[in-house]
């Protein structure tokens, strides 16, 4: 590299998250004392001694912490108490070893090579009888132009790391982490306070727009499938949760076996053997052979009973449990050399000459008698084994019938089945259909890729024929849990009533696999998303557009103050609106719909939706209201009047919103910029600043001082209305039969009808 070292900026400098702690020796472990009543798991995680969540249910040094995280309804287990942050996933006593979470450090850039966002991060097993095993992990850094620290010790006394390098994107090759794009390094043995950051060069370009960020981290080797789309925007670290698994190795006592056994008071095997460990100082405790079980416990070792598991213990003959193995012996008249290796064979008879039975000489053959008689246990056995396979495999195929039928059941009952029956059976309902899984397969070629109509967040869909002819779409939907469930099948009876011109069909649904699955109507015409951005040259007249968006808006309103009770939609995009015969609209996709009633507000966990389209408001508070909705919906108007994408680049390679460009637009009086030019004709101006305004309240920030969907289908279709009678030069009069406004034929009256400039400035809130 020259002469000259490059200059290391250290940003992350690893002062973030340090805590200066005094490393501790191992802490002499406690005698094997189980208190009755331990926790034998968290979270769905095993705990087995000398682990432990409570007093007296542990070993010196192997306290588990059991909490409840962010109101989460499953617990987390946490090593050392939850201030260690240590996150428990399992736990090997044959091999001393426990799985946990690592946090990742990360680095991004922006496009001037400043450091935007950053993190370290700090895994501190001071004190406790563990340290990060060196053969079952490996530190990893990820990124253009920068350099992974890995240091330990309260005073970094030695370390490692490992850079990587990109010149150009080509270069990076997904699968592969040799130094380009990726690089990864064998860790020291016996790390148990170790903090890792990143550094880059700067006087290389750290900033590259296939890498705007870099990680590091220690993680269990092979785990990490490296892809260079992981190098995007904080890619990596929101497809991990920003963590990574990694393996720590532990010891019962920091002695050896032989000093161990001197101290029976804190000897931690109990009838079982003493193993020194070969990657740190100390032992751990295994069961003898013949036993399993915990060997940290009194009587935690039971006897396998080798003779109730054929599979694993072969014995040709008899077989005899005893304390520790079997013993294997062939019947009376058998005998083998090693019944366990080798079959039992009938002892060689030697026959009685009074019995009239001759006893053949050597070179004479065998009468044709004994010959026969030979034949015919042969023969017989023959058919016999034949006759037990055929019983064995007809059991078989009536075992999995029935193992397939109440798997069937368990679902169907699982996803609110029962539930959905007696909705049907009580309200008399004719619409939904129940399929069972061949309808759906059959309906599908067993759902070939080639009938997927489409993915989403919720979901895949795919085509299907239904009784020979009859198209319909089916969706598999993601899985929902048990609690779910109930909810799943009230939405879906909702759903099965709804009556709108302009909603797509529920015709029925399949509940008797894992993974549900909804029939509904097919629409032919693909998604209006498809039809305004991927026929760029097509000319769609603003006629057809704002004919689009007042029935979608129609529908919406339809579901927000008429349907009982009122459905919030929660995902409106122009990919959820499908157009049907003659591009008549129909929205669709309620997989993130919120059912409530009146004047109820839904608070929110976990935010679902689109980016482009999500309401700020939703964002921030976590509350789903109709105005929500209303939000989405005016991201689409928008991007009816300009053929936009919500998230669109315009020659960067930085990604806008719509959004807020739009806004933008209309703030410094530049709207003809970023509107179509299909549409820009002078006779269409006026209407078209009217649905801009229009689209502009909808997308307020505040979500009160929004109009609701019905004020915006009502001023969408007086809109249409105007630009009807514009397109067809009808008199003013006609005008104001057209809108059935009294009130607006003095407007007309005064401004002239070839200037519509003010016309339609009516308060939308008022709904007029």
């Amino acid at each position: 590299m020259g002469s000259t070292l490059p200059l290391f900026a250290f940003q992350l400098l690893l002062l973030m998250q340090l805590q200066a702690t005094t490393a501790a020796a191992l802490a002499p472990p406690s005698p094997n004392v189980l208190s009755p009543g331990c926790k034998e798991t968290c979270g769905g995680v095993s705990i087995p001694y000398p682990f432990g969540i409570g007093d007296g249910c542990f070993r010196e040094g192997f306290e588990v912490t059991c909490e409840a995280i962010n109101d989460s309804a499953t617990p987390t287990a946490f090593l050392g108490g939850s201030e260690r942050n240590i996150t428990v996933q399992n736990i090997s006593l044959l091999q001393g070893q426990a799985h946990m979470l690592n946090y990742v450090a990360w680095v991004c850039f922006n496009s001037t090579g400043d450091v935007v966002d950053l993190n370290a991060s700090n895994l501190d097993l001071s004190g406790l009888p563990f340290r990060v095993s060196s053969t079952r992990n490996k530190f990893t850094t990820m990124g253009c132009n920068v350099i992974g620290i890995l240091l330990d010790g309260d005073d970094y006394t030695f370390g490692t790391g490992c850079a990587s390098f990109c010149s150009e994107e080509p270069s990076i090759e997904s699968g592969s982490c040799r130094g380009t794009g990726c690089c990864e390094k064998t860790i020291p043995k016996q790390l148990d306070n170790i903090t890792v950051g990143l550094a880059h060069f700067v006087n290389l370009s750290s900033y590259k727009t296939y890498s705007p960020c870099a990680y590091a981290f220690i993680a269990e080797q092979d785990w990490l499938s490296f892809d260079k789309s992981d190098l995007g925007y904080h890619t990596f670290g929101d497809k991990h949760n920003h963590v990574v698994p990694l393996v720590l190795d532990w010891v019962a006592g920091d002695q050896t076996c032989e000093e161990a056994k001197r101290n029976l008071s804190s000897y931690a095997c109990r009838n079982s053997d003493c193993i020194d460990s070969t990657s740190l100082p100390g032992y751990i405790c295994n069961c003898s052979t013949g036993f399993q079980g915990n060997p940290y416990l009194p009587d935690g070792c039971k006897d396998i009973d080798e003779c109730s598991s054929p599979n694993l213990y072969t014995c040709h003959g008899t077989c005899s449990n005893t304390a520790g193995n079997c013993s294997c012996s062939c019947p009376k008249g058998h005998s083998s050399k090693d019944p366990k290796s080798e079959p039992c064979v009938r002892d060689q008879g030697i026959p009685v000459p009074d019995q009239g039975i001759p006893v053949p000489a050597q070179g004479i053959p065998v009468p044709a008698q004994g010959i026969l008689t030979s034949t015919k246990i042969v023969i017989g056995s023959c058919v016999g084994l034949v006759l037990f396979i055929t019983c064995i495999f007809c059991i078989i195929f009536a075992f999995q019938r029935r193992k397939l039928s109440r798997e069937k059941d368990k679902f169907f009952q699982q996803n609110g089945g029962l539930i959905l029956y007696e909705e049907i059976r009580s309200k008399q309902i004719d619409t939904v259909k129940i399929f069972t899984k061949e309808d759906l397969e059959k309906a599908t070629n067993k759902f070939d890729k080639s009938r997927e109509l489409g993915r989403g967040g919720h979901g895949t869909v795919y085509k299907g024929n239904i009784d020979g002819d009859k198209e319909v779409a089916i969706k598999r939907s993601k899985v929902i849990t048990e609690d779910q469930s109930e909810e799943f099948v009230r939405e879906m009876i909702i759903l099965s009533q709804i009556n709108h011109k302009n909603i797509v069909r529920l015709l029925g649904c399949c509940l008797e696999v894992e993974i549900p699955m909804l029939v509904y109507e097919f629409i032919p015409n693909g998604t209006l998303f498809d039809f305004i951005h991927d026929n760029n040259e097509k000319l769609i007249p603003l006629t057809t557009r704002l004919r689009i968006a007042r029935e979608s808006a129609e529908a919406l309103a339809y579901l927000h103050s008429s349907a009982s009770p009122p459905i919030v939609h929660g995902d409106v995009k122009s990919l959820n609106i499908l157009l049907g015969h003659n591009y008549v609209p129909k929205v669709s996709d309620f997989g993130a719909s919120r059912m409530m009633s009146i004047d109820e507000t839904q608070f929110i966990t976990m935010v679902q939706g689109t980016l482009g389209y999500l309401d700020p408001e939703y964002l921030l508070v976590r509350q789903l209201t109709t105005k929500s909705d209303v939000y989405s919906f005016g991201v689409v108007l928008v991007e009816l009047v300009t053929r936009k994408k919500a998230i669109y680049y315009d020659g960067s390679n930085q990604g806008k919103g719509l959004a807020s460009s739009f806004i933008e637009a209309m703030k410094d009086s530049r709207l003809e910029e970023i509107l179509d030019d299909q549409i820009t004709g002078k006779e269409n101006m006026d209407i078209i600043h009217e649905i801009a305004e229009l689209a502009k309240e909808c997308l307020n920030m505040n979500g009160d001082e929004r109009p609701t969907m019905r004020e915006v289908a009502e001023k969408l279709h007086m809109l249409g209305g105007f630009l009807q009678v514009s397109s067809t030069h009808h008199a003013p009069e006609e005008c104001e039969a057209l809108l059935g406004e009294s009130s607006m034929s003095s407007t007309l009256d005064s401004v002239g009808y070839h200037s519509l400039e003010n016309k339609l400035r009516f308060d939308v809130k008022a709904g007029r």
